[in-house]
């Protein structure tokens, strides 16, 4: 995904969702590449913050965590000893099977509105994992007209829109945050097969977002994260795989390239200074 799209002259700051079992410190840890990476692409300055999910985990909840090959100390987890682990999630996946219910969905939700408030504004927001269906659900709820889209499915099942997302001065509610000018998933996923959360997807995402699937990802299906880039209204070119499993490739060329590309691409677009970099490119348009 190379762009010809200019460097940002202006710092960049970027919201990181943590996935299920982690926190913001060990998913800061886990990143620390992809972090200086990006430091070095964007010289004028980028900002990675770090929240942790708000909801504590047990060991009953992160039993794919336990069974993984890797070593379960590196989501926190102390199988030999009787103590509160260091793990959290942004909500609690209850069923056996699609459409699954988030316990404590809007727990999450009121705990990244906050974070909006008290550290933004953002330009944009990576997550990974349940982080990555997060980073969805935020570019969505930013969006003009989210708000009615919720109401009109309310009646019908549909969940509320976050009231910890509103800021009503007078007769008019609006967003206590700016749209996000772009949104990335790592082995992220979309609420699927129901009506409870039909708000989020309907109609599909107009924040541009851009998509990473590990070919041997066995954590989470390929069908649940195609079925988030397919809840986007601008999908094409914005699907990358990498040949791994359930991570976020933080040092690879190729894939910290594509991110790079797709930033700069973005950003250029909302701050109007694509336009003048292909004028000034020897190009035959």
């Amino acid at each position: 995904m190379a762009s010809q799209a200019p460097v940002p002259t202006r710092p960049i700051k970027v919201l990181m969702l943590h996935g299920f079992t982690q926190s913001g410190t060990l998913f800061h840890a886990k990143t620390r590449a992809l972090e200086k990476n990006l430091q070095k692409a964007f010289p004028a300055g980028i900002t990675l913050h770090y929240p942790t999910a708000p909801i504590r985990l047990s060991l009953a909840d992160v039993p794919f965590a336990v069974a993984s090959t890797e070593d379960p100390a590196s989501y926190g987890v102390d199988k030999d000893k009787d103590k509160e682990l260091d793990v959290w999630g942004w909500w609690r996946r209850k069923g056996d099977s699609e459409p699954y219910t988030y316990e404590g969905i809007e727990r999450g939700m009121d705990h990244i509105a906050e974070v909006l408030k008290t550290e933004g504004p953002f330009d944009g927001v990576i997550g990974f994992s349940q982080g990555g269906a997060c980073a969805g659900m935020l570019a969505s709820l930013l969006e003009p007209g989210r708000r009615e889209a919720f109401e009109a499915f309310y009646p019908d099942g549909g969940m509320r829109y976050p009231e910890s997302f509103e800021d009503s001065t007078g007769y008019i509610t609006t967003t206590i945050h700016p749209p996000l000018k772009f949104a990335v998933s790592y082995s992220g996923f979309a609420a699927r097969g129901g009506k409870l959360y039909r708000g989020f997807y309907e109609p599909k995402i107009k924040t541009p977002m851009l998509h990473f699937l590990g070919t041997l990802d066995t954590v989470v299906e390929e069908k649940r994260s195609l079925a988030l880039v397919e809840a986007c209204e601008q999908s094409d070119g914005r699907v990358v795989y990498h040949p791994g499993g359930h991570f976020l490739p933080s040092s690879q060329k190729a894939y910290v390239s594509a991110l790079i590309g797709f930033i700069r691409e973005v950003i250029a677009e909302a701050d109007g200074t694509r336009k003048e970099n292909a004028e000034d490119m020897d190009v035959p348009f």
